[in-house]
């Protein structure tokens, strides 16, 4: 398995849904950084489950603990090693289909890949549940970048079919936080809840969209031609488990319009180079171009759902049926909201490291 991510600002994630733990080596993080417990566990308490019919029953506090890396409230430049412990676990439902692999879970490709050793309590190490160590890094990247001013946003914009209106930068931070579907749009957000309420009813779940968005991201950022910013923050959002598409900026629409209508014009606007559309989502080339870095990730519906789903037994090579008890979210869409902006943190951090723009030492 590769576990780490990043080459100066490195973070490395260990543990399983239901072993003892889940946690996160950073390494590289600069000394000098204020940090505390409560700002890392600000963030890690938004991915926690909101208590709406969307989310899991599963209750795990995520109370994270700092084991190394910071002192007197600030980073030391060692190592620093957070986690949280897994307290309300519960392994039967999975005892019982030890064999028989979920459809839509990575069930049986671990089984193949590892001989059958994984551990597949809870999916292992391939749960949802490991996001939360994406969140701990996340933290302290977001807390770093905020040094060079840049900020990281990230909202719910559909679920099951409904869209969110578009909402300006203000409107997101003040509303995102106030409905369990981290959605800028209170009157989508009722009808999003709604379905879900349906799906739920039905022993199915429901996916959606997310967006996010770097703010103040300076131009330049970026290494071409394999380390290039869309590939590099592919590849992190790529690690959320419930992710099956990225796309940034205009996306997929760019392959039905021209380019006189795809193409962002240049301006000079108080001084500054920008561009007066942002179809490219602030990157050209590999390489941030000073405007807001936008890009949407797609989220599939939780595969796990009461309902009888056609498998195959494992052990005795024969088809077989599946209804997948316990305890899940009918839709993993809005406690996927903080960890995109984790992910995105993480990786533009590591390219402001890499440019030059955050020094080893914070003064």
């Amino acid at each position: 398995m590769e576990n780490s991510l990043g080459k100066l600002f490195t973070i490395t994630s260990f543990g399983e849904s239901h072993g003892k733990c889940v946690g996160v080596v950073i390494d590289g993080c600069p000394a000098g950084l204020p940090l505390t417990l409560e700002d890392i566990q600000k963030e890690v308490d938004k991915r926690r489950p909101g208590g709406s019919v969307a989310s899991t029953t599963r209750a795990e506090e995520d109370k994270v603990e700092i084991l190394s890396g910071i002192f007197n409230g600030h980073t030391t430049g060692a190592p620093i090693c957070l986690l949280t412990w897994n307290r309300d676990a519960d392994s039967s439902a999975y005892e019982r289909i030890r064999f028989t692999p979920r459809p839509g879970h990575a069930d049986y490709t671990a089984f193949v890949k590892y001989g059958g050793f994984n551990d597949f309590r809870g999916g292992g190490r391939f749960s949802g549940r490991i996001t939360a160590t994406f969140v701990m890094a996340g933290a302290v990247a977001k807390k770093l970048l905020s040094t060079i001013g840049v900020e990281i946003l990230a909202h719910t914009i559909e679920i099951g079919g409904v869209r969110s209106e578009i909402r300006t930068f203000d409107e997101i931070r003040k509303i995102v936080e106030l409905n369990p579907l981290k959605c800028a749009d209170p009157e989508a957000a009722k009808a999003m809840l709604m379905l879900i309420e349906q799906a739920r009813g039905t022993n199915d779940s429901l996916g959606g969209t997310i967006e996010g968005m770097a703010l103040n991201l300076p131009a330049g950022l970026g290494e071409p031609v394999f380390d290039t910013m869309e590939g590099d923050l592919a590849k992190a959002l790529f690690a959320i488990p419930a992710v099956k598409g990225v796309e940034f900026g205009a996306g997929f629409s760019v392959s039905g319009k021209r380019g006189s209508e795809n193409n962002d014009p240049f301006t000079v606007r108080n001084g500054q180079i920008v561009t007066t559309t942002n179809n490219a989502g602030g990157i050209l080339g590999g390489i941030s171009n000073g405007m807001p870095l936008v890009l949407r990730v797609a989220v599939k519906p939780t595969p796990s759902i009461a309902q009888e789903q056609e498998t195959v037994d494992m052990a005795t090579v024969i088809n077989a049926e599946v209804e997948v008890k316990g305890r899940h979210d009918a839709c993993i869409v809005p406690r996927a909201v903080p960890v995109v902006e984790s992910m995105m943190a993480v990786t533009l951090c590591d390219f402001a490291m890499r440019a030059g723009l955050i020094p080893r030492v914070i003064e």
